[in-house]
């Protein structure tokens, strides 16, 4: 996974000649869950990011709660780049091992991949040149395929042959990222 990351952040700014900036969301990272993510500039108002978040717990309290979103995104800033409102659209991906929500009181979870489609609200706002605050509100719908398990013998719990499936529109981005910017 860190390889990945790494790839990804070296690809996306050795290879681009307008501003690129690094950014954490200082929001999901007090709740040990990071966040972070590559925004760079692809036209006159238009930039695009790429983020992760990632629950690196195995579980807690024996249930399991690590997920994964990778999150590309493209993002049209009505004042200019990097400043002001903005929204975006994105298609992504999930991996997870995780209790669904109506399944939080039960021995029993979920894992598999998904699928999330959707749209992000947000406000960049310059603190200098280098320094970028923003803040961001975004969901949309996730389309998941997982097999369920029962906690604690790791026995199949729903009759599904090969993959379950599901949909629920979703809150998956929240956040309150500090961008800098690298060139």
């Amino acid at each position: 996974m860190k390889k990945i990351l790494i790839f990804l952040s070296v690809f996306i700014c050795g290879y681009t000649h307008a501003q690129t900036y690094l950014k954490g969301n200082v929001l999901t990272t007090l709740l040990t869950i990071p966040n972070v993510g590559v925004e760079t500039s692809i036209g006159e108002k238009s930039t695009f990011q790429f983020d992760v978040t990632a629950s690196l717990w195995k579980s807690i309290k024996s249930n399991p709660r690590q997920f994964y979103i990778f999150v590309p995104e493209y993002r049209y800033h009505f004042k200019e780049k990097n400043n002001g409102f903005y929204i975006g659209g994105h298609i992504g991906a999930t991996l997870f091992n995780f209790q669904k929500w109506n399944y939080l009181n039960t021995n029993k979870y979920e894992k598999g991949v998904g699928y999330i489609m959707g749209s992000t609200i947000g406000y960049n706002a310059k603190i200098n040149e280098k320094i970028h605050l923003d803040c961001f509100f975004g969901g949309g719908s996730h389309q998941g395929f997982y097999k369920g398990y029962t906690i604690g013998t790791n026995e199949r719990y729903e009759g599904a042959i090969k993959y379950n499936k599901s949909g629920e529109w979703l809150i998956y981005r929240v956040g309150f990222m500090v961008a800098y910017q690298l060139n």
